[in-house]
């Protein structure tokens, strides 16, 4: 593979992983308008007082996972053998040990909107980060 090459194929999957962060990023976003707009407002209580979640906490969340994600992604493909199937493993773990998370929310919709979220923002990155070559 000339330099050429590795340099287009690096670009390539530094935009797509751009792209796939931002992506999950926006679906959140998107899904937290829906609730918002259909009067649900999302609330967690931490501590003793009760916190709004609002458009801000969503994207800047979204985006702080989809850069550790993203920096577990790169080490692996450094490290491991098989760094896709290897992060997707510990990818769905993460997202499985975070859906304990919205378990703070107040209320059913809250709940279930925060739960939404957290499989939203996962989804995207388990599925898209790794890209189709990565194996």
């Amino acid at each position: 593979m000339t330099t050429n090459t590795k340099q287009q194929t690096l670009h390539s999957s530094t935009n797509g992983r751009a792209i796939t962060v931002a992506a999950g990023a926006t679906g959140a976003l998107l899904l937290w308008s829906v609730h918002n707009w259909a009067g649900t407002e999302l609330a967690v209580r931490q501590g003793g007082t009760i916190q709004t979640v609002g458009p801000i906490a969503v994207v800047t969340a979204a985006l702080v996972a989809g850069a550790a994600a993203w920096a577990l992604l790169a080490l692996l493909e450094r490290t491991a053998r098989r760094p896709a199937r290897t992060f997707r493993i510990i990818a769905t773990a993460v997202l499985l040990l975070s859906l304990a998370g919205p378990l703070a929310g107040i209320g059913l919709g809250s709940r279930l909107a925060l739960l939404g979220l957290h499989l939203t923002v996962g989804a995207a990155l388990i599925l898209g980060l790794p890209g189709r070559r990565c194996r």
